[in-house]
């Protein structure tokens, strides 16, 4: 038998870009450890170096790295995503006054 996700919104980010209050209130209570991986060396244009994180999820505690969504679940829980399965999981909501 074959089933389809139901249609669901959840809430998402990439790790790296800005991220929402949901997320930094997480880090500030010890659930996701962010780290920020050292510059290339030599590398002009890597100023900050990559962001990576520590998740504590239902099923353990995941890795993050720079790009990958983090997404804020139905029921609160937070976990990674890596790109291509986001992108083929997931669309952007359409604005609410299209959905009426």
């Amino acid at each position: 038998m074959k089933y389809r996700k139901k249609p669901v919104a959840v809430e998402a980010f990439k790790l790296g870009e800005e991220y929402p209050d949901w997320f930094a209130s997480e880090v500030s209570a010890g659930r996701i450890m962010t780290h920020r991986e050292p510059p290339l060396q030599g590398d002009p244009f890597d100023h900050h170096g990559t962001m990576t994180a520590d998740i504590e999820t239902l099923e353990g505690k995941m890795h993050a790295s720079s790009g990958d969504y983090i997404i804020r679940g139905v029921n609160g829980e937070i976990y990674p995503c890596k790109p291509d399965i986001f992108e083929k999981t997931y669309e952007p909501e359409p604005p609410k006054e299209a959905q009426k």
